[in-house]
């Protein structure tokens, strides 16, 4: 089962039928379906395969150079540093008044795209990029300053701090829920929350098409009553991407995967954290009146 990130996705975390094999192609004469391919010992056997005798997992030996929970941890926090570092920077010299506006939005919507080419081209990319995953940060930090310059001017002061203290909330929430084995992420789960975001995403897309040509809102997709139910929808898979996050990072340190794949898991925390708080952003705005 692919990842929700389109990096983890191109990466080859997988799962099929419950057992986490990276996506690896089978040789001939290779190990058997389910062994581990990163392991240097051929009888390292699939983690969440059960051992008949004792009817616990087999654990595969860990290995040198590979990634831990440490290496995510501080990656993560390289990654989401970069962002706050940015977004002040764009929020303090890129200020959302009636005499810098235009120039702003400009700038912040310009940073958007640019971020969104640097995910892709990571996307893409065989191995991780430190650098170009950087990028991407520094950029999205800038946009996400811009807006949330122009949400703290017209909508509410205290609209960001709600918003990062909501995604924060999501965040442990979903973590504890996940560590409790209260969420279950099997491929019925991951079916629903791809389909339920292909959905939500096409929605979003055909909304704000409405809106451009239309005026307004479009369908008001993001307004009123509707916008508040679509909101919370927002959220919810946010929540449920990061389970599936939390399924990849934690199928990679069972498998002892390179300890370069820790960028790319930061990459995919990273992108599911400022999902959940754009949607939060969303949702105050809406609720505050000014939709």
């Amino acid at each position: 089962m692919r990842s929700s990130n389109p990096v983890f996705s191109r990466r080859g975390f997988s799962r099929d039928k419950g057992y986490a094999n990276f996506n690896a192609q089978q040789q001939a004469g290779g190990p058997a379906a389910g062994t581990n391919p990163y392991a240097t010992n051929p009888y390292a056997t699939n983690p969440y395969a059960q051992d008949a005798t004792v009817g616990a997992p087999a654990q595969a030996p860990a290995r040198t150079g590979a990634m831990t929970i440490d290496d995510v941890v501080s990656r993560t926090a390289i990654t989401l540093g970069t962002v706050f570092v940015t977004a002040t920077l764009a929020w303090f010299l890129l200020p959302v008044d009636a005499a810098n506006l235009g120039t702003s939005y400009g700038i912040g919507i310009g940073a958007a795209l640019v971020a969104f080419v640097f995910a892709m081209i990571q996307s893409f990319k065989s191995k991780p990029s430190p650098a170009i995953i950087l990028l991407y940060a520094a950029f999205e930090g800038v946009f996400l300053g811009v807006i949330s310059s122009a949400v703290t001017t017209y909508v509410s002061a205290g609209a960001v701090p709600q918003a990062v203290l909501g995604t924060m909330s999501v965040f442990a929430g979903v973590l504890i829920a996940y560590k409790m084995r209260w969420i279950r992420v099997t491929r019925r789960f991951y079916g629903f929350v791809m389909a339920a975001a292909i959905g939500f995403v096409l929605l979003m897309a055909v909304n704000m098409l409405f809106a451009v040509f239309g005026g307004g809102d479009g369908l008001g997709f993001r307004s009123g009553g509707l916008g508040i139910v679509f909101g919370i929808i927002g959220i919810i898979l946010g929540a449920c991407f990061l389970a599936l996050d939390f399924k990849q990072v934690e199928d990679g340190i069972t498998y002892g995967a390179p300890r370069e794949e820790s960028w790319l898991a930061a990459f995919g925390l990273t992108m599911t954290l400022v999902w959940i708080y754009l949607e939060f952003l969303r949702l105050i705005q809406i609720l505050s009146g000014d939709d």
